[in-house]
């Protein structure tokens, strides 16, 4: 429901950081839907999600005068979820590096026809996972925003807070790294490692 406070997110940050005890509560208050749904979508899971929106909500509340205001509140605060919620998926990848129980297959990995697959295909996903984590957090973020993700070149720049020319040149230089690094994971009916069977991303 509407508190009523009509000031805008910069304004309720801005007052946080000059110690509105009330302003961070109002401002979480607005966008935690949206949040926790780039949270979820991003981890598919709903346990992993909830950890990873907790995680970025303390960095925001304590990193809140790093803000520029050179772009939304919200694209701010999408950042950083972004960040935290991949942080919670290589830690999950570095748990789950051994034997994977069949009911722990995520639910972005592909449809398959058996439990054989889906184990498979989740052992997959963590292999990009971890290939993902290794990449610079710059590159990391270009190309899980567009190849994993799906947001198109300009979204992703919105998001990272950047130029466009600055997201292609990220996604060309964590392209071919995982291309070496992901090697193995080749065959003539995969163009790249990285995109999602549903989707990939633009440029």
């Amino acid at each position: 429901m509407p508190s009523g406070d009509t000031r805008t997110d910069a304004e309720l940050l801005a007052a946080h950081i000059d110690g509105d005890p009330r302003a961070f509560s109002e401002l979480v208050s607005r966008h935690r839907d949206r949040l926790w749904a780039v949270a979820l979508r991003t981890t598919g899971d709903p346990e992993e999600a909830a950890d990873a929106l907790q995680d970025a909500l303390i960095s925001a509340f304590r990193r809140a005068s790093s803000f520029r205001g050179e772009s939304a509140v919200t694209t701010w605060l999408h950042r950083i979820v972004v960040n935290a919620s991949l942080d919670r998926l290589r830690r999950r990848s570095v748990r789950q590096a051994g034997p994977i129980p069949e009911d722990e297959v995520g639910v972005s990995a592909p449809v398959v026809g058996n439990n054989h697959d889906a184990i498979e295909a989740a052992e997959l996903r963590w292999e990009i996972t971890r290939a993902l984590a290794e990449l610079p957090e710059a590159q990391r973020e270009a190309v899980y925003l567009v190849d994993v993700e799906g947001y198109s070149i300009e979204e992703a720049a919105t998001i990272l807070d950047c130029p466009t020319g600055t997201v292609k040149s990220r996604c060309s230089r964590g392209r071919a790294k995982l291309a070496e690094t992901l090697g193995f994971l080749r065959n003539p009916n995969m163009e790249s490692p990285v995109t999602r069977p549903e989707g990939g991303g633009n440029g």
